[in-house]
């Protein structure tokens, strides 16, 4: 009974941080007749008002909300390029907080260049262990090989989300340092609704080691598929 509790709390405890940016981003989500433009419109508006040349505006694939320095382009989800929620607002301030310590070449995005091709690469790495650790049973008839090749897999995962934190600084400062005095010192949003704004921006800045430590889990449900 003791290790099927710590399982399951090990479990939440991965799974947590993934479930919370949902539900908050979700929350938030239903458009509002005080916000007067969409996500994409107001992207664009504070690229203008932050006088960032030639930094573009896209609409992307659902949940996928990012700043790509490499094409100097914020692209936003449909439904915060179209929406006009809370969350979209804020998430769009948050990409071009992003935006705006590119253009500016901040200290901060070194650490972006420093380890988030790495972080990938774990991730990548770790996926690849995992997803072979049947097979290299099925070759080998050995348990314990397999254990020891889902444990490598395991631990390189965890590398990765360990990669993404060290990123952390930067998605702070994109959602604290330039967003939210964006959305204050402008009035974007009532002053009722800022609290619910610091949590979306929580989110965002949680987003990339929220989805790798999901991602785990998500991998050892195709190992048991795989088994089968």
């Amino acid at each position: 009974m003791f290790y099927i509790l710590l399982f399951v709390a090990v479990v939440l405890l991965i799974y947590a941080p993934s479930l919370w940016v949902k539900w908050v981003l979700k929350r938030h989500s239903k458009d509002l007749k005080n916000i007067p433009g969409t996500g994409g419109e107001f992207a664009r508006h504070l690229i203008s008002r932050f006088e960032l040349e030639g930094v573009e505006v896209r609409e992307t694939a659902p949940n996928e909300d990012y700043y790509s320095p490499d094409e100097n382009v914020v692209g936003l989800s449909p439904r915060v390029f179209h929406g006009k929620s809370l969350t979209a607002v804020t998430v769009a301030a948050h990409e071009v907080g992003h935006a705006i310590q590119f253009n500016r070449k901040e200290p901060v995005t070194r650490l972006r260049a420093r380890y988030l091709g790495k972080a990938h690469t774990f991730q990548r790495l770790g996926t690849v262990i995992l997803m072979a650790s049947p097979i290299i049973f099925a070759l080998l008839h050995v348990p314990h090989a397999m254990i020891f090749t889902a444990l490598l897999g395991v631990a390189t995962m965890l590398a990765s989300v360990a990669t993404y934190a060290a990123i952390l600084p930067e998605e702070w400062d994109a959602s604290f340092n330039k967003a939210m005095p964006i959305l204050i010192e402008g009035e974007y949003v009532e002053e009722h609704q800022l609290p619910a704004a610091r949590q979306i921006l929580k989110a965002c800045a949680l987003t990339y080691v929220a989805a790798a430590l999901a991602d785990i889990l998500s991998l050892w449900r195709w190992i048991a598929i795989l088994r089968r």
